[in-house]
């Protein structure tokens, strides 16, 4: 049973108040599976790959191949999870809503606060290296590029980063426009930048040479470490597939599917990339550069049309993890205000577009001003340490609700409990580990001021406390499992 002295919200009860807001206008459930993989594809494949290998590979050299492996590892542990989880609870909280059901409501708000940073914060990461790839793709086809003083970050040569408030405004427009719009805009620019990527790699692969990867790792086990930590940027958003379980049809089949669909299929293209990358050019002249993607094309090819190309698949693959990402963060707001965790303008549902519209003008407004004056290095760390902190208490998450909920339906369960879920906390611990001092501060900082705000308005407005948890009726008994819920999702 679950722990005295915890606000818990019974599974049931948050799956009975899901798909409607405070006045009872509702979510339309319109996603398929197809639309849904590309969802997640869409809110991963990004300014991670296409703006942050050029980072990570000044880290770790040609090592990198195996930062990207660990954080690949690090997403996979916790993806069952994430997995087994949104297919048991299938509402738009993610795991925010799982740790309240496990962990409890002081737990949840602090998930709920540090979703701020993997969503929002992130968000803003992926609008700055928007304007990157942007001035490339001008500068190759018009000759002419967005001055740096409107393109860049202060301190970076710029005054305010005008193209990354360009593409989060544009969002918010496609998004309060309705789901299934977005949806499909979404699954549109998965298929091109998924292409972009595989091109990419078919010029690279034409100069590679295999003395490029020697020194394999220059920088020893600690650059390797240092590069796993940024690589795992290039993973963030796999959960946001979760976000959407009040918008998914069969969401407790489709969401464990398309989470694992996901996650392999974009840790394959990733370790391509990287490869090909390392393979085309040598680590010292691809560490730290912008647009290096474009920059290896034009190397192997001896011309700019091949960048242009790759240019033009960045600006489409970033637009669409602001437009997934943003997605994400609206309905996590809106999980939290109808619980009374958060104002209740969160909470609205427009009758006529069925989205929630203020809080997607909201989320656009705030977190376009990070976009357009902090510099992108320090958007970076913050979101990656607390992301791997929210996937530590996922992990964490899933062991508390076997044990206090052991019957509930579950249409995949991860493999090898609880040997994964304590892998995926341990591999997130690591990669914490693995970055600098201020941004644990900067972090410390960020909870604490979640702690304070939960004691003085959370606590205080929580319905929870007010009406306390639903009874509800006993859980049927789970069906053994098959080989096919233990290791993939199937019907049982």
């Amino acid at each position: 049973m679950p722990r005295t002295g915890l606000r818990l919200k019974s599974p049931d009860q948050m799956v009975s108040e899901s798909g409607t807001d405070l006045e009872g206008h509702g979510l339309q459930r319109t996603i398929g599976p197809f639309q849904l993989v590309c969802f997640g594809i869409g809110a991963i494949v990004g300014t991670g790959i296409f703006v942050g290998l050029s980072d990570t590979v000044a880290e770790a050299g040609p090592g990198v191949i195996v930062s990207f492996v660990l954080a690949a590892l690090t997403c996979v542990f916790t993806a069952f999870s994430f997995a087994e989880l949104g297919g048991a609870i299938p509402v738009s909280g993610s795991s925010y809503s799982y740790t309240y059901a496990s962990l409890g409501e002081r737990a949840a708000f602090l998930v709920g606060w540090c979703l701020l940073l993997e969503y929002g914060v992130s968000v803003s990461a992926v609008a700055i290296g928007w304007g990157q790839y942007l001035n490339e793709l001008l500068g190759n086809t018009v000759g002419w590029r967005i001055p740096a003083a409107l393109a860049d970050a202060p301190g970076h040569g710029g005054v305010v980063n005008v193209p990354a408030v360009v593409v989060m405004l544009l969002a918010a427009v496609l998004l309060v426009r309705g789901v299934r719009e977005s949806a499909r805009a979404t699954a549109a620019m998965a298929v091109i930048k998924v292409g972009i990527l595989v091109l990419f790699c078919a010029i690279a692969f034409t100069a590679f040479k295999a003395g490029n990867l020697t020194p394999f790792a220059p920088e020893g086990i600690g650059g390797i470490g240092a590069g796993a930590s940024l690589a795992f940027f290039s993973f963030i958003g796999f959960d946001a597939i979760s976000t959407a379980g009040e918008e998914v049809r069969n969401p407790r089949r489709n969401i464990p599917l398309a989470i694992l669909v996901t996650i392999g299929c974009v840790a394959l293209l990733y370790c391509l990339v990287s490869v090909a990358a390392l393979g085309a050019m040598p680590w010292e002249q691809v560490g730290g550069k912008p647009a290096a993607l474009s920059l290896i094309v034009n190397h192997a090819t001896g011309s700019t049309l091949g960048s242009t190309v790759i240019a033009l698949g960045a600006v489409v693959a970033i637009a669409s993890v602001v437009l997934a990402v943003m997605y994400g963060q609206t309905r996590i707001l809106m999980s939290m205000s109808r619980d009374g965790l958060m104002p209740k303008v969160f909470a609205r549902v427009s009758p006529k577009t069925s989205t929630p519209v203020a809080n997607t003008w909201i989320v656009a407004v705030v977190f376009a001003v990070p976009a357009a004056v902090v510099p992108l290095d320090v958007v970076l760390d913050m979101t990656v340490i607390g992301t791997l902190a929210i996937m530590a208490v996922v992990n964490i998450c899933v062991l508390a609700l076997r044990r206090s909920h052991p019957s509930l339906q579950r249409r995949f369960r991860v493999p090898f409990h609880p040997v994964t879920p304590l892998l995926g906390v341990a591999f997130s611990l690591y990669l914490m580990y693995g970055l600098p001092l201020v941004t644990w501060v900067q972090f410390a900082v960020f909870v604490a001021l979640g702690l304070v705000l939960y004691s003085c308005y959370g606590r205080r407005r929580s319905r929870l406390a007010h009406t306390g948890p639903q009874e509800t009726t006993p859980e049927p008994a789970a069906a053994p499992a098959t080989p096919a819920a233990t290791g993939a999702t199937g019907a049982r």
